[in-house]
């Protein structure tokens, strides 16, 4: 890639990903190169990662372990925090989910990993039958009783109970409270192909866009909006406050922290490959 050549990228069109990237995908920071971006699903871009597709992808931190030799975790842009993990849904109260069925929205998400540790420490005796579906056909298949229980993510939090579905656990609180980290959900990455010095300039670069998207909120509104697949506009906008946060501009020590908890616990489970020692290290 020649320094005229656009980056290719993808993330998803979920509010905190296009409030993020909203003043860099329209030119407006200085000296960052043009983007070509590419709208897709968290499971669409875990894919390309592992194809070794466009310089960088939005992921799920659960797929770190498969593509960290091609790809650098940036340090910045993701989405971490508090309060904002992945909720296991029932469509009646106080189900014991031992031998039941579980939508999930894929296997290789952060979100998967966060039930699998939630479900060793909580069913002995495990889950049944493991459905991988889209995201946004999980809540109606609870609801019309296709499956015992769904994983959710992202503004499902906020409008599950529209479908007349009951919290059965908290996947992020659970994991909050067994180590005390921030909660690991999505990353950037981008291909270690492309040089140390164009990996600090993209990070660089998205660390300008979310405070470029901070200090003037109102400017991104309209491409949030356009691609927030008719969102509530009220609810768009708690997408952004959970997701969009102090991890969001740097991972920091806890970030870092809670990332390698993540993998490092997930592999003790079985559930990824083992990290190297300087894996997740930015150039």
């Amino acid at each position: 890639m020649t320094a005229e050549q656009p980056v290719q990228i993808a993330y998803s069109p979920c509010p905190n990903d296009t409030f993020v990237f909203d003043a860099w995908a329209h030119g407006r920071i200085l000296g960052a190169p043009a983007l070509e971006v590419t709208f897709a699903d968290i499971d669409i871009t875990n894919g390309m990662a592992e194809r070794g597709e466009l310089d960088v992808l939005k992921v799920s931190y659960a797929v770190l372990p498969y593509v960290l030799d091609q790809y650098a975790l940036l340090p910045c842009g993701g989405a971490l925090g508090r309060g904002c993990g992945p909720l296991v849904l029932t469509a009646e109260e106080g189900v014991d989910l031992t031998g039941r069925t579980v939508a999930v929205p894929s296997e290789r998400s952060t979100a998967y990993l966060l039930f699998r540790l939630w479900a060793a420490d909580t069913l002995p005796e495990g889950v049944g039958e493991i459905v991988v579906m889209p995201f946004h056909e999980i809540m109606p298949a609870v609801r019309d009783g296709q499956v015992d229980a769904g994983l959710v993510i992202h503004e499902a939090r906020f409008t599950y109970q529209k479908y007349g579905l009951h919290k059965l656990a908290d996947m992020g609180e659970h994991w909050e409270d067994t180590t005390g980290l921030p909660i690991p959900l999505g990353a950037i990455i981008a291909k270690r192909s492309l040089g140390q010095e164009r990996l600090k300039l993209l990070a660089e670069s998205v660390r300008t866009s979310v405070r470029a998207a901070w200090d003037d909120p109102e400017a991104s509104r309209p491409y949030v909006l356009e691609h927030a697949q008719e969102m509530d506009p009220a609810v768009a906008d708690q997408h952004i406050g959970l997701y969009v946060n102090e991890f969001t501009a740097d991972l920091g020590e806890d970030g870092y922290a809670a990332v390698r908890g993540l993998l490092t616990r997930a592999a003790a489970e079985g559930l990824v490959p083992p990290l190297g020692s300087d894996a997740l290290a930015f150039p």
